[in-house]
């Protein structure tokens, strides 16, 4: 089902979803059920499975020339989402990026998701690697995200990469897109940040998830604002509890959000990270209730491949 047929068919009522990382290149897929299983007693409609581009170094070797040498991966994204719709009876969404992917690439990807008769997908630009200063596409590949979501609405309507194609099947994909309540670390301002989501709405987005923020103020401010714009697609909250004390130094600096001074007090003053986790899921408790009585359509969390404290959040809240 997709996702926007669940939040119609919610009626109202805030549905729960989480995501999910793929694990580490030599893991099975038993580190992915260990993670989901104490969550499904709370009815995830649907889970986000991340894609992560391989990331690489150049290694000199005796001959002066230098080879690329593949240092993480976290392959399996395609795959786990089968597992998941297979296991568990839930629809599973991929993450498809601009990052790491050719338009044919792209093309091929979405075919074996029409095949797995995966629903939904999201559609990110996706990060630059370490080694780039800047994101910088594949070659033949897309640059914007609003580029990528255009090229799943042709493959909706039938259009294929190779034009000479006959009697093509056209796939049913829901697409989702991120959006950022503080702004997207590289853009000039929210304004522009809006005007970017619009392009990728007008490309044939049917809903939005958005970037961590830990003030709902910031969500409903930016809800407002994009109604404002004209958007009119659900806005889903994404939500991620802290849960160790580096998170205050690397959340502002790797997503350009705001962490309120009275999270950071609280944070400030724990033994250790075990009192740390605790506010996290109390925070995340108290944004959820706000965020439920105000009828947002899904609360999204970020789980980063561990579910005990998502579990406790849910647990008060579902």
């Amino acid at each position: 089902m997709k996702v926007t047929e669940h939040i119609k068919k919610a009626n109202g009522k805030t549905l729960f979803s989480f995501e999910i990382l793929p694990p580490l290149k030599g893991q099975n897929i038993q580190s992915i059920y260990k993670n989901v299983d104490p969550l499904i007693e709370f009815n995830p409609s649907f889970i986000d499975v991340t894609y992560h581009r391989e990331e690489y170094i150049f290694k000199e070797l005796e001959n002066g020339l230098l080879q690329k040498q593949i240092t993480r991966k976290r392959p399996g994204t395609v795959g786990i989402c089968a597992a998941l719709q297979y296991k568990y009876k839930v629809d599973a969404v991929p993450h498809i990026l601009c990052g790491g992917f050719t338009k044919e690439d792209t093309e091929n990807f979405l075919i074996d998701l029409n095949f797995l008769e995966i629903d939904n997908v999201m559609a990110l630009r996706g990060d630059p690697v370490k080694s780039e200063t800047y994101f910088k596409p594949e070659k033949d590949g897309h640059q914007y995200p609003a580029e990528l979501v255009s090229q799943i609405s042709d493959l909706n309507a039938g259009k294929y990469l190779d034009e000479e194609l006959l009697n093509t099947s056209k796939t049913d994909f829901c697409i989702g897109v991120g959006a950022y309540p503080e702004k997207h670390l590289e853009s000039p301002s929210l304004d522009a940040d809006i005007h970017f989501l619009k392009r990728k709405i007008k490309a044939g987005a049917d809903y939005i998830v958005t970037q961590m923020f830990f003030d709902n103020q910031k969500y409903f401010e930016f809800v407002q604002r994009c109604r404002k714009a004209g958007i009119t697609i659900p806005i889903i909250p994404g939500l991620k509890p802290i849960a160790v004390k580096k998170h205050l130094n690397i959340i502002p600096h790797r997503f350009n959000v705001d962490i309120p001074n009275e999270l950071i007090m609280q944070v400030v003053k724990c033994k250790d990270n075990k009192e740390v986790r605790q506010v996290g899921v109390e925070w995340a408790i108290a944004q959820g209730k706000e965020l439920i009585k105000a009828g947002v359509p899904a609360l999204h969390f970020y789980s980063m491949g561990k579910s005990d404290n998502i579990k406790a959040i849910a647990s008060a809240l579902f």
